[in-house]
Parts: structure tokens; C-alpha cells; sequence
């Protein structure tokens, strides 16, 4: 987690693609590329995860859902693991381009930045097959600190508070490390806490939170 215009793809972009169950099944052969197995693979997995999350999907799932052999599968991704960290890479590259999009529209407003994110994550939770963060989603499914696909979630988060105080910064506030924090705390549980929030009153209430946050670092949020 548009793009702008039609933000759809926030932690979630694997839920905008339709199920591979209802797609036309190809073979592993004629005029496909290699590039094409292997995106269809990654496409197959990341559906299955983001739905069912990454444990209850096995490898055997994922080759019959994409109609490949086995051994394609572990030419392009030599383990599950291999697998997973893949979805999660993608799902990044995914969230932060639509992250810098929205920044560069409001290169000289960090306000205005700051409340456009809350206008597309508010619409992003307001999906009916949304499922939250995948970052969030796979560290909460695997207890090992040095897990691959927990890494690539933690550093999903680092990134994440680096880029709000960024934003911080621009705004001049005392302590930005701590309005970052604020916001970044604001933002996962959003990501978390989707079920508490109708599709009419999330974009608002994450909008006002950004203004109380701001007041109370002694930005003027207009």
C-alpha cells in the first residue's frame, strides 16, 4: 500500500485482481515467457495470501490454482519462503509508488500531503475485500524475529516512520520524531482496525486524527 485517482492498491493490491480459480488456465509452455510463469505464479500466490493468509496456503494449492508444474514453481521461487518474501517485495513496490505519488503532488504542502494519504488509506478501508496491511499480516503470522518475510514487513515499517518524519521535519514542529511515531501508530491501526470504521466515516476520522495530532505538535493544520 493509485493510483491516485482511483487509489486501490494500499497493502492491498493482490485484492484487485480477480480470483485465479476464474481465470483461463494456460500450460507452462508455447509462447509464454519465462517472465510470464513466473509473474503468474507470484500473481496466484499473492491472491492466496492476501485472502487466506500465508500459512493455511501450501505450495501444492498455489501450482494447481496457477497451472504450472512444481518444478516451475521452484525454478522462479526455491521455497515457500522464497515465495512469500516476493509477495511482500511487490506489495512495497506497489504501496510506495503510490506514496510518492500523492507526495509529489504536494512536493510544497506537507499538511496537504499528510491529509491526502488519510483520504486514500480511508478509501482503501472502505473496500469490502479488504483484509488489512500484508506487512502486518505476515509479521503477525510468523513469531520469528529473523524470518525472511518478517524482516521485509519490519523494514516495511521502518520506512514507513522514515517517510512521516520526512514530512515532520517539513512541517517545523518541536519533537518530529515523536509526531511520526503519532502517525505511524495512527496509520498501522487503521490498517488493523478497518472493522471499526463504516466506509462513510473512515476517511473523516483519520483526516480529524491528522488535525489533533498536528495541533497538539503546534502545527497549524488549517
Amino acid at each position: 500500500m493509485a493510483k491516485i485517482l482511483q487509489p486501490s492498491s494500499l497493502g492491498n493490491p493482490s485484492s484487485k485482481r480477480p480470483p485465479k480459480s476464474t481465470r483461463a488456465r494456460t500450460v507452462d509452455r508455447g509462447t509464454e515467457t519465462a517472465l510470464d510463469v513466473r509473474e503468474r505464479i507470484l500473481d496466484t500466490a499473492s491472491t492466496l495470501f492476501y485472502q487466506r493468509g500465508v500459512r493455511a496456503v501450501g505450495v501444492d494449492l498455489v501450482v494447481a490454482e496457477a497451472a504450472v508444474a512444481k518444478t516451475s514453481l521452484y525454478r522462479y521461487f526455491p521455497t515457500k519462503d522464497d515465495l512469500i518474501v516476493a509477495f511482500l517485495e511487490r506489495e512495497d513496490v506497489e504501496f510506495w509508488g503510490l506514496w510518492d505519488a500523492v507526495a509529489a503532488r504536494h512536493a510544497d504542502d506537507p499538511i496537504g500531503e499528510l491529509q491526502a494519504h488519510m483520504q486514500w488509506i480511508g478509501e482503501r478501508l472502505a473496500r469490502s475485500n479488504y483484509r488489512g496491511c500484508p506487512q502486518i499480516n505476515v509479521a503477525a503470522e510468523f513469531a520469528e524475529q529473523d524470518h525472511p518475510a518478517r524482516q521485509v514487513a519490519q523494514q516495511h515499517m521502518v520506512t514507513l516512520r522514515s517517510r512521516l518524519q520526512d514530512i515532520a521535519l517539513r512541517l517545523g514542529v518541536p519533537g518530529p520524531e515523536q509526531l511520526a511515531a503519532q502517525l505511524a501508530v495512527l496509520i498501522n491501526g487503521a490498517f488493523v482496525s478497518s472493522g471499526l470504521l463504516n466506509g462513510e466515516e473512515a476517511t473523516p476520522v483519520l483526516q480529524n486524527a491528522v488535525r489533533a495530532l498536528l495541533a497538539g505538535a503546534g502545527a497549524n493544520s488549517g
